[in-house]
Order: structure tokens, then sequence, then C-alpha cells
């Protein structure tokens, strides 16, 4: 009993010397400030707030299963007016309304693509401003796409119809890239790929929307950041079915489908089968902005080598958007049951959604489901998936190109790596490329996150010189 004793205090000392070398660690590293304050421009503001005032009015709704190309193409000659230099010197490819345009450069060993989505996600309810106005009112652009994401589409356009009015000529070959089918998941961007493979292009960096510059991007970390997506989740959903034999409601028996279901879902939610862990990209985030939270964080996050196993334990369970970084999430989205209320149903169904992280990849994650659905007597079937893709090296040629040109573009503003937990067009081109970062230059603040895909979508006019600038110096810097 008392070596055990001993043993236990020997412990809780260790432990309390870890502390204190992790207190005086962040003490000696210090705090810092993102700085970074918008450089206003009111000429150009409007300027460009008035190019992306015409493409959101091009109404560009996306549907699966539609053939809309000739929605798109009106929007293509809404491009070809407001960028005619653009359409004069750059070879121009259009199939199914998706669009591909190349700048010869100089060299063609370090191709760069530049790429954003022309269609958008329908506008339904109520709005301040008609989604398809494309309202400049307040410092903001309004409509559905000004935000996600015909603002980036607008910027790299209008970057290269200013380089070439400059007379420049690219050092290395340019391609603009821009699906249609994105919002719905289509074969848009496949095509593309797949022309440039029937080319021989092999890009070395591919620029996508998905981070962007953020405020606040993580509680307590004040100031603007960009977050520069380095690592996108694989997606899947699943089928997970719960059958009987029927009958009428007046007698139910015990088990039956939908409770089984329920308790299904409550286990899920409750002790989830999907393991926490730090991906590197995660952790070289935390790091980074470690030192621009309050003290706790800067000693938490900042000292992930003593706290890495509370956190993983901690923030799962306090905070969905860190769940969705450290680990495979699950979502019930769909359920399906009786077609009438007094007959209990022969079938009933959830389905989930998950998007994977690669420690617990596609096949670990759908066999851990679908293991624990079996223990409930239901019955999983993988309608779709794929899996994470190879994340962007941080300490690549193209990641410090980036941030490099951040760093010049936007002085003050600090450059952060970021695990995308959406879906991007970017992984198609993950075929071609071994750097598909996803970044848009613009500024993303609360308003603009509320509105993506929601009411009163919208962007500040004060972020388009910038992001204009972000694509000119990328080109120029690309040798």
């Amino acid at each position: 009993m008392r070596a055990a004793l001993w043993i236990l205090l020997a412990l809780l000392g260790l432990l309390a010397l870890l502390v204190l070398i992790a207190v005086i660690r962040t003490l000696l590293c210090g705090a810092k400030r993102s700085r970074w304050q918008p450089d206003r421009q009111p000429e150009r503001e409007d300027a460009y707030a008035e190019k992306l005032s015409r493409m959101v009015q091009c109404e560009t709704v996306s549907r699966p299963g539609e053939d809309q190309r000739e929605k798109f193409l009106a929007f293509h000659q809404v491009l070809s007016s407001l960028f005619p230099l653009v359409h004069q010197h750059l070879e121009k490819t259009e199939i199914d309304g998706n669009l591909l345009y190349y700048w010869k450069g100089r060299r063609s060993d370090r191709p760069v693509v530049l790429m954003s989505h022309q269609d958008v996600v329908p506008a339904e309810g109520e709005w301040l401003h008609p989604p398809f106005s494309g309202q400049i009112a307040d410092g903001k652009v309004w409509g559905r796409g000004s935000a996600d994401t015909k603002c980036s589409v607008m910027a790299f356009f209008q970057a290269v119809e200013e380089l070439l009015d400059q007379g420049f000529v690219p050092e290395n070959d340019v391609y603009l890239s821009s699906s249609c089918t994105e919002e719905v998941g289509g074969d848009g961007c496949p095509k593309l790929v797949a022309e440039l493979q029937r080319r021989g292009v092999k890009p070395y960096l591919v620029c996508d929307e998905g981070g962007a510059i953020v405020q606040e991007p993580i509680g307590g970390v004040k100031g603007h950041f960009a977050m520069i997506g380095v690592l996108e989740k694989g997606q899947g959903n699943l089928l997970v079915s719960a059958r009987s034999g029927g009958g009428h409601s007046s007698y139910p028996p015990k088990n039956s489908p939908i409770p089984r279901l329920a308790a299904f879902v409550r286990r899920v939610e409750t002790r989830s089968p999907m393991k926490a862990g730090f991906e590197k990209e995660v952790e070289a985030m935390f790091r980074t902005l470690a030192p621009y939270g309050p003290f706790a964080y800067r000693l938490l996050f900042g000292n992930l080598w003593l706290f890495r196993p509370l956190l993983k334990v901690l923030l799962p369970a306090i905070s969905p958007q860190a769940a969705a970084l450290l680990q495979t999430t699950t979502a019930f989205t769909m359920q399906t049951g009786s077609d009438a209320a007094n007959v209990m149903p022969q079938r009933a169904t959830v389905t989930v959604n998950l998007r994977y992280i690669p420690h617990q990849g596609m096949a670990e994650s759908n066999a851990a489901l679908t293991a624990l659905a079996e223990k409930y007597g239901l019955e999983a079937e993988v309608l779709n998936a794929y899996d994470a893709l190879p994340p962007v090296a941080i300490d690549s040629d193209a990641y410090a190109l980036v941030s490099s040109v951040v760093e010049e573009v936007f002085p003050g503003l600090p450059a952060c790596p970021y695990v995308m937990t959406g879906g991007t067009d970017a992984r198609f081109y993950q075929q071609i490329c071994d750097a598909c970062i996803r970044f848009s230059p613009v500024v993303y603040g609360p308003a603009q996150m509320k509105g993506m895909h929601g009411l009163n979508e919208n962007i500040d006019v004060f972020s388009l010189p910038g992001a204009v600038d972000f694509y000119k110096t990328v080109i120029r810097r690309n040798r």
C-alpha cells in the first residue's frame, strides 16, 4: 500500500513538473496579435462590385440530372462582356457549360490552375434583397453566389484582365477553370480534368475555394487569419434500414423498426464509434493559432506534446467544429417510415452522411458503423463514398508560395493551414496535381458564414481588391 502511494505521488509530481514546463514555455513564447485590416480602395471596390453584381444577376442554380448548358452559356456571355481581354487573348474551351481558359506562358513546367465554380444553390425564403438582384448596399454585394463563389471567379478573371492590360506575359502557363456542377457533385470538373489529362498537363499548383480570410477562426482567437485548406475530408452516405412484418398500430410489437433505429441513432450520438485523433495538419493549425489566443488556449494548444490526450477527449465533447477536425463525423440527415399514421412500418430507414478523417478512413468508418448497426438488428448499405485524399505538404514549395503571397498582399495577416470539412471540386484535380490548395482570398465574417447556402448571402466589397491582387501575385510569383 505504501509503495503504491509513493508511486502515485511520484506520478503526480512528474505531472506537476511537466505542467510547470508547459507554463514556462507558454510564458516565454509570449502572445501575438493579428494586425491585418483591409486597405480600403473605394474606386476599385466600386468597379469590382459592379462586375460581381452583374455576375450574380445571372441565375446559375444547378440541379442534378438536368441539362442546363444553355443557362450557363448565358453566364459565359456575361463573362465575355466583363472581361474582354481575357476572351481576346486566352484560349477558351467549353465542355457542357464548364469552362477552361489557357494563358500561354514562357514555360510550361509549372502550370498553375486558378479555379472556382459558376453554379449556385437554390435561393429560398424571404431575403433582404432579391437573391438574384446583385444589389450593392451597405458596403456589400448581395445575392446568391456573391460569396459562394462568384467573388473568386470575378477576382481571378479580373486579375488576368489587368495583367493583360499591362502587357504582362506569365513566366509559366496559367489555366482558369470553372465547373457548373460543383454544388450538385456533378461531372463538370472531372470533364475539365480529363481535358487537361488529354493535353498532358500536370499542374504545379491548383488554387480552389475552401479556406478564406476568416474572423475568429476558433472561439477566443481574435482577428483575421488566412485559413489555407491543405486537407479535404472524404464523404459518404450510408442507408441504415430496419425491417419487420408490419401490422396495425393498435397492437404495436416491441422492438419495431423505428425504436431500433432510434436506439442506434442515440448510441451513435452519445458514444460515437469514431476515434478522435490529431492529423499533423490539425496540429499545425492549432500550433499556428495558439499564440493568438488567451493564456489557457496558448497553454493547451501550444503544448500538444503534453495535452494531446486530454484534448482528444474534451474537444469533440464541447465543440462540433472541433469534433469535425479530429474525427470522422456522422450526421443523420434523412429518414423514412410507414406511409400511414396507423400502420407499423415494414421498413424504416435513416441516412447517415459521413465525413471521413484520414486516421479512420472510409473503409474503417463504414465498417464501424455497419458493425454497430448489426447489434441493433439493422442493415447498413453504402450508397456512395470516397475517401480523404492525400494532403498538401505544409513544407512544400506550393504551400510556401501561397503563404508568401498572403504575406505580401495582406501585410500583418497570419497564414494558417486548415482542414476542409466540406467538399470542393479540387479533389478531382488531385488526380493530376500534388498541391491542390483550398483558399479563397476574400473575407468571410459572421454574416458571410451565415449566408452560405442560407438567406441573404453577401460579400463585403472591401474584400474584392485584395482578392484580385492575390491572384495577380500568384501568377507573377510562379517562376
